[in-house]
């Protein structure tokens, strides 16, 4: 058995453990072709791509990580995604998260606080043809206005509360999927669904464990190839 399979039978399997929290017993095939198309180890680290087919995070440097391929695959699907979907992903990170969307949707906006991952993300990506994602160093709690509103927000960090301009930038009907709760301490993975007369219907589906949501003052840089430099990861 390939890694790759491995690490797909896992995501069935934690689907399976999970299926009375997350109320299905399968994920969607779209959501798990994608997994299956993306190689998450190009997306890591040379020094930890042993661990790129565990279902488990593993570290990409500035002290974040790439989640768990389930949480992944279960947050992709709570998206409840349309090819013609434009989505906004609040954490970049490795660019991981951004490729599996980026197989499913019509065009990805990532916000990253860190500039040496929004970097090195963006350079990762163009070189393996995702050219639906654009991605922008900067605040992800303030979402991104100028492509608002978004049919579906992915949140990768969890945050002590639901940010509201995020909510502000929801499309009616869509979904926001976001890990709520202190750093270190017990997250809630809730959806937020926005509805047609602006109300909000919320819910928890199963406890989770995420980096925190980092916000602050910034400058914003939107990453252009000439910023690449000689960054290069094999």
């Amino acid at each position: 058995m390939s890694d790759l399979q491995r690490m797909l039978d896992d995501i069935k399997t934690e689907v399976n453990l999970t299926r009375h929290l997350i109320g299905k017993n399968a994920l969607d095939d779209r959501v798990m072709a994608a997994m299956k198309q993306v190689p998450r180890h190009k997306f890591l680290p040379p020094n930890v791509r042993f661990l790129a087919y565990d279902n488990g995070p593993a570290p990409i440097g500035a002290g974040q990580t790439i989640s768990q391929p389930y949480i992944v695959a279960l947050m992709t699907d709570l998206l409840n995604t349309k090819p013609t979907d434009t989505i906004l992903e609040v954490g970049t990170g490795s660019g991981y998260q951004a490729a599996i969307l980026s197989k499913l949707v019509q065009q990805v906006y990532s916000l990253e606080i860190i500039e040496e991952l929004a970097i090195e993300a963006h350079r990762q990506l163009k070189k393996m043809g995702y050219n639906n994602v654009e991605i922008k160093t900067g605040d992800g709690s303030l979402g991104w206005p100028e492509h608002a509103p978004f049919d579906g927000i992915i949140v990768t960090a969890a945050a002590p509360h639901i940010p509201q301009p995020l909510i502000d930038q929801l499309r009616a009907g869509a979904r926001l999927v976001i890990p709520v709760g202190l750093p270190y301490n017990y997250q809630e993975l809730m959806v937020v669904e926005k509805k047609a007369n602006g109300k909000i219907d919320a819910r928890s589906v199963l406890g989770v464990s995420f980096v925190p949501l980092t916000s602050s003052s910034y400058t914003e840089t939107t990453c252009k190839d000439s910023d690449l430099g000689d960054r290069h990861y094999e």
